[in-house]
């Protein structure tokens, strides 16, 4: 654990290395809430093209990363993981010309007793 979710708008495909920021995202989230390496899983998503704000006056692009951890971190470390992707993602994002480009991190606790995870070997 943790389950990592980075959601971006299709404009930014080919700004970024998803490998290196999946890896960049693991090793934060391992030493700012001591995670197990093993345990840290990000998928990448491209969403829907559009991302409107406001009005929808213009170009906007959007990285939302999502965090599901177990209970248990203080939240001075979740403020900690939260501030440290925002960094990485100013560092290694780009705004396409003519785009705004929006930033935001969530971290979440989920039921340790509902979760299930299983690896399955090919």
């Amino acid at each position: 654990m943790p389950q990592i979710s980075v959601d971006y708008s299709p404009s930014l495909a080919g700004s970024f290395d998803r490998r290196e920021l999946g890896v960049a995202i693991n090793r934060l989230a391992v030493e700012t809430i001591a995670a197990e390496p093993e345990g840290c899983k990000t998928i990448f998503r491209a969403t829907d093209p559009e991302v409107v704000v406001a009005f929808g006056e213009r170009p906007e692009a959007q990285v939302f990363v999502q965090f599901q951890i177990f209970p248990g971190r203080s939240p001075e470390a979740k403020s900690a993981l939260t501030e440290g992707v925002l960094a990485l993602l100013a560092e290694r994002l780009k705004p396409v010309p003519g785009e705004r480009l929006h930033l935001a991190v969530d971290v979440r606790d989920i039921d340790r007793e509902a979760y299930r995870n299983t690896a399955i070997e090919g």
